[in-house]
C-alpha cells in the first residue's frame, strides 16, 4: 500500500513537474529518480530479509529460553526434591548421633568420676603410706642418731680417762728425762741423747690431737687439757719446746714437711691453713731437732 501510495505521489509529482521543465530534462530526472527507487527497493529488500533472519533468530531464542525454563523447573523440583531428603536424612543422623553422644557422655561420666575416685584413693593411700614411711624413718634416724653419740661420748670419755693415765707416765718419764739432764751436766761435752724427749713430745701431741676431735663437753677433757698443759711446761723446763703450728697460716719457706694437702671449699681461696701435726716440731734450746710433718688444707 504504501509503494503504491508513493508511485502516484511520485507521477504527480513527476506531471507537474513535466509541465514546467522541457523533455530532454524530464527525461534526466526520470532516470534519476527510477535509479533511486531502485536503490530504495533494493536496500528495503535487505532490510526485510535482515527482519526475517531476526525473526528467525528470535524464534529460536524463545524456543531456548522455554526450554531453559522447563529444565530449571525440573532442577529447582528435583533440588528441593533432594533437599528434603537430606533434611529427613540429617535428621535422622543427628537423633541417632545425638543418642550415642548421650550414651557416649554417661558412660565417660561414670568411668571418669570411678577414674577419679581411684586415682584420689591411690594418691590418699601413697600419701599416708609416705607419712607412716617418713615418721618411721624420721624415729629410726633419730634414735640411731642418739645411739650413735651415746657411743660417740661414752667412747671419747674412755679416751679421756686412757689419755688421763697416759699422762701419769709421761709425767714419769719427764721426770726420768730430768734426771738424764742433771746426769749430762756432769760430763763434759757430752752430746744430749733427745730420743726420750722426742718420745714424749709425740705422744703428747697424739693426746693434742685427739682432743681437738672430742667434744668440748666431753666429761674430764678439761682437767685432761690441764694435764697436757703441764706435760709441755715441765718439758720446756727440760729445755726442749713443742712449737704451736695446728691452725696456723702456712706459707712457703717454712721449715716443715708437708705430707698432703686437702681441698676445702670453706676456706678463703689461695688460703692454707695447717690442719693436723702428724709430727710435732722439736727444738732444744733454741735449735730445731726435729722437723714437722703437716697436712695443709687449701682453699
Amino acid at each position: 500500500m504504501k509503494k503504491i501510495i508513493f508511485t502516484l505521489f511520485l507521477l504527480s509529482s513527476v506531471g507537474a513537474f513535466a509541465q514546467n521543465v522541457p523533455r530532454e530534462d524530464f527525461d534526466k530526472e526520470m532516470k534519476a529518480l527510477t535509479e533511486h527507487v531502485k536503490r530504495l527497493q533494493s536496500e528495503n529488500s535487505k532490510r526485510q530479509s535482515e527482519i526475517e533472519t531476526l525473526n528467525s533468530k528470535l524464534s529460536i531464542a524463545n524456543k531456548s529460553i522455554d526450554s531453559l525454563r522447563v529444565q530449571t523447573k525440573e532442577n529447582s523440583n528435583a533440588i528441593s526434591q533432594t533437599a528434603n531428603e537430606l533434611g529427613i536424612k540429617i535428621k535422622e543422623t543427628g537423633d541417632k548421633n545425638e543418642g550415642k553422644i548421650t550414651e557416649v557422655s554417661e558412660s565417660l561420666s561414670k568411668n571418669s568420676l570411678y577414674g577419679i575416685i581411684g586415682v584420689l584413693s591411690a594418691l590418699l593411700l601413697s600419701g599416708l603410706l609416705y607419712w607412716l614411711l617418713r615418721k618411721r624413718q624420721k624415729t629410726d634416724k633419730t634414735e640411731v642418731v642418739e645411739q650413735l653419740n651415746k657411743t660417740k661420748i661414752s667412747i671419747e670419755e674412755s679416751l679421756v680417762k686412757e689419755f688421763g693415765k697416759q699422762t701419769n707416765l709421761i709425767e714419769s718419764e719427764l721426770q726420768l728425762l730430768a734426771q738424764q739432764k742433771t746426769e749430762g751436766q756432769t760430763t763434759a761435752n757430752a752430746e744430749p741423747d733427745h730420743s726420750l724427749a722426742l718420745k714424749v713430745a709425740s705422744e703428747i701431741n697424739l693426746i693434742e690431737r685427739n682432743i681437738n676431735l672430742m667434744d668440748k663437753s666431753t666429761k674430764g677433757l678439761k682437767q685432761l687439757e690441764r694435764s697436757v698443759g703441764k706435760l709441755k711446761d715441765n718439758l720446756s723446763a727440760n729445755g726442749y719446746e713443742m712449737p704451736e703450728l695446728l691452725g696456723k697460716q702456712y706459707h712457703q719457706g717454712m721449715k716443715v714437711i708437708v705430707t698432703s694437702s686437702i681441698p676445702d671449699e670453706n676456706l678463703e681461696k689461695g688460703s692454707e691453713i695447717i690442719t693436723k701435726v702428724l709430727i710435732p716440731q722439736v727444738n732444744y734450746n733454741d735449735k730445731m731437732i726435729q722437723t714437722a710433718q703437716i697436712e695443709v688444707s687449701v682453699g
